[in-house]
């Protein structure tokens, strides 16, 4: 299997077109795409920069040429979850086509849309991505190819990484920068080539503070890493 992720720009998405006009992103939570009718049905969350731009967003979207419904589930003062049905997209048509397969949830911000595509071999990727280039604008940031020993070791073992993101997002803002400064740094290194002294200069903060944060944020990162440590530890017991 190949998986692709792509950052897309389609030109016929009701999404994108309101993104491009209004403070206001979308994620998809669930979604299904029904080919006979050529439409896709999702289930979203709506993040608007305000209040305003919510109701400004979801006015756009519901007017939008290509949108067959739009219908508001929950809101709670800038976050929504709605329903929406589309009709089938140019990138999505194609695709589908071309024996591809969407692998995971999109996201879609500023005007362009973050996808994560899977094909079963190189010619239906090639296909796919030269036919895509006449009706889209689109980057392919990364790609994999899983043999079916990795894909059923990624399956088994996902709440295991779920765990290890969780880890990740539970450090504060301060706590990311200071570690991706000291990894930059070489920090980690062995020798170092940064000590805390340089890195206390750089942040303009004392040596303490700078080591107080790294600790925190490396108890929550090990926290998650021995908790996934022990659940394969378990794996492999059975």
């Amino acid at each position: 299997m190949i998986d692709l992720d792509i950052d897309m720009r389609q030109y016929d998405c009701p999404f994108i077109d309101t993104t491009d006009d209004v403070d206001i992103a979308f994620s998809a939570v669930q979604w299904q795409l029904d080919t006979d009718a050529e439409e896709l049905e999702t289930r979203l969350i709506a993040r608007a920069g305000s209040a305003g731009a919510l109701e400004s967003g979801l006015h756009q979207l519901r007017d939008h040429r290509n949108m067959n419904d739009c219908y508001v589930l929950s809101k709670h003062d800038d976050v929504a979850q709605i329903g929406t049905v589309i009709e089938q997209t140019n990138a999505m048509r194609t695709i589908q086509r071309n024996g591809g397969y969407i692998t995971g949830p999109f996201h879609i911000e500023g005007g362009r849309e973050h996808w994560h595509v899977g094909f079963d071999d190189d010619e239906a990727e090639e296909t796919t991505l030269a036919e895509l280039t006449r009706q889209n604008d689109f980057n392919v940031e990364s790609r994999d190819r899983f043999g079916a020993t990795e894909l059923f070791d990624l399956i088994e073992n996902s709440d295991s990484a779920l765990r290890l993101l969780d880890g990740c997002r539970s450090l504060t803002e301060t706590e990311r920068e200071t570690f991706e400064v000291a990894s930059r740094f070489g920090y980690y290194e062995t020798p170092r080539g940064a000590t805390l002294d340089e890195l206390a200069d750089h942040f303009e903060i004392s040596k303490t503070a700078v080591s107080m944060t790294l600790r925190r944020g490396e108890r929550k990162i090990l926290g998650a890493a021995v908790t996934v440590l022990d659940e394969l530890d378990g794996d492999d017991d059975r």
